[in-house]
């Protein structure tokens, strides 16, 4: 095998607010339809379970911007992200002609995870997830069979126990995992830009960013909260041997498939 080039995969994690916009989300997915060569997606959807969480009368309990999950909230997310948000994604590709797949970590067992352990905060049924434990290839099967997986951020004990984890942490993760069968871009959609200087003007993209430059960043207090996780995220799998990492607005992800690419490349 030395010297064989390997395909390329394009890991592309789509924000919640992308997928509650009814004006982004159907041009984002045709986009994903029209991309060359191989892609998985995997989407977030907090907004869309705290809102048929207040139906239910189930409150999301939040620490530092993280939510609690507990007995009643792993259940409403399993019904929301594996449920209605994941099949409606799935139904829309398919219905532009994408085959694609929906997923959970616990679907095939692509994506086990330890529950995570309690410190100062008990996050309850929350899942952290290790790139090594990932069947990447379960994944490959799919794609090889002609689908697209689409996850939900979702993983499982192993021992019939969901949980809730971070869909910019599945990203890395399986970027990384799917890091030794291809050659790997992770794509991180939201709903602005890039990673901004100033987090209201859109015109503020910074367009490359390294390990340097974010601690000097991070020293200015430049970054708004919501970026850091994707950041440290994109380091974690740049420094794991994925190709490129981008972070840019989802109306950019088919550019951001080619060499002209669009938002801010992590290095």
């Amino acid at each position: 095998m030395t010297g064989t080039k390997k395909q390329s995969l394009y890991v592309i994690k789509v924000g919640g607010n992308v997928i509650d916009n009814e004006a982004l989300l159907p041009a984002f997915l045709k986009d994903l339809s029209n991309i060359q060569g191989n892609f998985i997606l995997i989407h977030g959807g907090g907004k869309i379970a705290t809102r048929i969480g207040e139906k239910l009368g189930i409150e999301a309990k939040m620490v530092d911007g993280r939510r609690i999950t507990d007995a009643q909230t792993i259940d409403l997310v399993t019904m929301v992200y594996a449920g209605l948000v994941n099949k409606q994604i799935v139904a829309k590709l398919q219905a532009i002609g994408c085959n694609a797949i929906g997923l959970s970590g616990a679907d095939g067992n692509i994506i086990p995870a330890t529950k995570r352990p309690v410190k100062t905060v008990d996050y309850g049924f929350v899942g952290d997830v290790k790139p090594e434990d990932i069947n990447a290839h379960a994944v490959k099967a799919l794609l090889d069979a002609g689908m697209n997986p689409v996850f939900s951020p979702l993983t499982h004990d192993g021992h019939g126990q969901m949980l809730n984890t971070n869909a910019d942490t599945i990203a890395s993760s399986l970027a990384i995992a799917l890091g030794e069968l291809y050659h790997v871009r992770l794509i991180y959609c939201f709903e602005k830009k890039g990673v901004l200087r100033d987090a209201n003007d859109d015109n503020t993209v910074i367009n490359l960013i390294d390990r340097p430059i974010y601690n000097q960043l991070l020293a200015d207090n430049i970054l708004f909260d919501g970026i850091l996780p994707k950041l440290e995220n994109a380091f974690a799998a740049i420094e794991s041997g994925v190709g490129e990492v981008l972070i840019g607005h989802a109306d950019d992800v088919l550019q951001n498939t080619t060499d002209a690419v669009a938002g801010t490349l992590i290095r």
